[in-house]
């Protein structure tokens, strides 16, 4: 009855605490702010090259020059910092009739610049204004304009709109200032649609606050649930302790009848090998005769009923001979019996071919003994030896 009691009282106040937690602000959209972001732009650009560019900026009309189609192309990256780096490329075409370098000119003339930029985010000195971002940035950069190249100095001032976190208009002028003297300086103004993609945000000052009063609560929700729920703890851990013990057990039982059954299975399969004896070979020979086919023959066939084993091919010599040749001599033999194996069906990767020479003889038939031609004849054989016995046995 009293335990009843207690969960009552704590459901009580945690529903105190959830109805207190409706009451509260919500995280929302506009409590973060894009602090990092890669991005990338199209859009157009307008020059005024007419020599008087930096005196009067207002005159439009025989001075600025600009194309129909998309003209410009940028991709920057941008960092909490407030930071920017981008690439800018440009093309245009210079009016026939237009004022370049103060002078009229008598045919359309291309141009092109690659540039770079670095910028910084004034809202990082005012503060955040919202879908307006306003910024500077200098730069270095590479023109042909009237038809003559030329390095600049850069400087520009713009402005970004934003009608969502990827979305934006990006409107700036740059004035260019050639290395040398022998190349006039021009202003280039742009606008572009650009796109925001890897974006990483943060809280803005007010979203901390609100994050902190919310955990704040959470926390305390969370304290009366953890003491709610360890008298429930307690019990279930004493019930499932008994299922997994129970569990344990059975599962034991199994493996230990699973690891017999493969072991009882190794077991047989090994002697019905050594019950089908060694394949021997003729004196100086690593040809198969028909009574070691009958044996491979009979070893090819365990092999099929025993697909999950793997086997290694071991091959001999007796003692005669070079022990360089009898190496030689005994993994061609290893070799040999490899072959009719895989001709039977057996796949090559179960099958490991290992020459012994005459390292291993079967009895005292070494250098220098004399022996029967029967005992010679029992070093010269190839043997079957199961590997990879039990492959997935517990430990």
């Amino acid at each position: 009855m009293k335990k009843h009691f207690a969960y009552t009282v704590f459901i009580l106040i945690i529903g105190s605490f959830s109805l207190y937690a409706q009451d509260l602000p919500e995280l929302t959209v506009k409590d973060s702010i894009i602090q990092s972001s890669w991005m990338v732009g199209i859009g157009w650009n307008f020059i005024d090259d007419s020599g008087d560019a930096f005196n009067d900026f207002t005159t439009i009309r025989d001075q600025w020059n600009g194309v129909a189609f998309p003209s410009r192309i940028n991709l920057g990256r941008y960092w909490k910092s407030g930071l920017g780096l981008e690439l800018i490329g440009t093309y245009n075409n210079y009016k026939e009739g237009n004022t370049i370098d103060g002078i009229s000119i008598t045919e359309d003339i291309p141009y092109w610049s690659i540039d770079t930029r670095l910028s910084y985010d004034l809202n990082k000195l005012v503060g955040e204004t919202g879908f307006f971002d306003p910024y500077v940035g200098v730069g270095l950069g590479y023109s042909d304009a009237n038809n003559l190249g030329r390095g600049t100095y850069n400087a520009i001032i713009g402005f970004r709109t934003w009608f969502t976190d990827r979305w934006g208009l990006d409107f700036s002028s740059s004035g260019k200032w050639s290395f040398g003297n022998e190349a006039s300086n021009h202003i280039q103004h742009a606008v572009a649609v650009v796109y925001q993609f890897n974006i990483k945000k943060e809280l803005s000052k007010e979203g901390e606050e609100k994050l902190a009063m919310l955990q704040e609560i959470e926390n305390e929700q969370q304290r009366l649930q953890d003491s709610l729920l360890a008298a429930r703890k307690a019990e279930e851990e004493a019930r499932l302790l008994a299922e997994r013990l129970e569990k344990e057990k059975e599962e034991a039982a199994r493996l230990a009848a699973l690891e017999k059954a493969k072991k009882d299975r190794f077991t047989k399969l090994q002697q019905s090998l050594d019950s089908l004896g060694a394949v021997y070979f003729a004196f100086d020979s690593s040809y198969l005769n028909d009574a070691s086919k009958t044996t491979l023959d009979a070893v090819a066939s365990l092999m099929t009923q025993y697909p999950e084993y793997s086997f290694e091919i071991h091959a001999y010599t007796d003692s005669r001979g070079p022990d360089n040749y009898n190496q030689w001599l005994s993994d061609r033999r290893a070799q040999k019996t490899t072959a009719y194996l895989v001709n039977k069906g057996i796949s090559l990767s179960r099958l490991t071919a290992i020459g012994h020479g005459e390292s291993m003889l079967t009895n005292e038939c070494s250098d220098g003994m004399r022996c029967t031609e029967e005992q010679h004849r029992l070093n010269r054989r190839s043997e079957t030896i199961v590997i990879n016995v039990m492959p997935r046995l517990s430990k």
